[in-house]
């Protein structure tokens, strides 16, 4: 059994905590050690992750089984056309991939999204990353590429889109 809920500051370990777990087998295949490293670092510090919370630039939402956390997803209104809602973060513990709770997560997404007034979500994925396939079955379509520099390292991603 699981349940859903909003995190909040006192969350912000966990979250990093999933993101390492998650992270490593995700982007190993993909990506080199150093970028995997230095991404974490930039994405899923203490500051940053306490930041979104705090100032509510990005929503976090933490899936709970049993008690322990085990997935979460990050979104908000994108900053360049607040009328799109953007998937940031969608991470669950290898354990648990399987589960459907990835699409447990995406379609409550979706709901706040559509509780918002927005009828758009996008999210990010990298070209390379096997995790295109899911989302397409969750009905997002590639709209354009995009690369985005981290540092020294770039992001080589699609840019997906589900009307709603």
């Amino acid at each position: 059994m699981y349940t859903i809920r909003t995190a909040t500051l006192s969350d912000v370990g966990i979250i990093i905590e999933i993101a390492e777990k998650t992270w490593w087998p995700a982007y190993s295949p993909i990506l080199e050690k150093e970028q995997i490293s230095f991404m974490l670092g930039e994405i899923y510090s203490v500051e940053k992750i306490t930041s979104q919370v705090e100032n509510n630039t990005q929503s976090y939402l933490l899936l709970i089984e049993d008690g322990k956390p085990v997935a979460f997803a990050g979104y908000a209104p994108r900053d360049e056309a607040p009328e799109i809602y953007k998937l940031h973060k969608l991470y669950c513990l290898p354990e648990t991939q399987g589960k459907g709770y990835g699409k447990v997560l995406i379609n409550e997404v979706i709901n706040k999204t559509i509780e918002a007034g927005k009828h758009t979500l996008d999210l990010n994925v990298n070209r390379y990353n096997k995790a295109k396939n899911f989302y397409e079955k969750m009905g997002f379509e590639v709209a354009y590429e995009e690369d985005i520099a981290i540092g020294l390292y770039w992001m080589n991603d699609y840019v997906m889109r589900k009307k709603l």
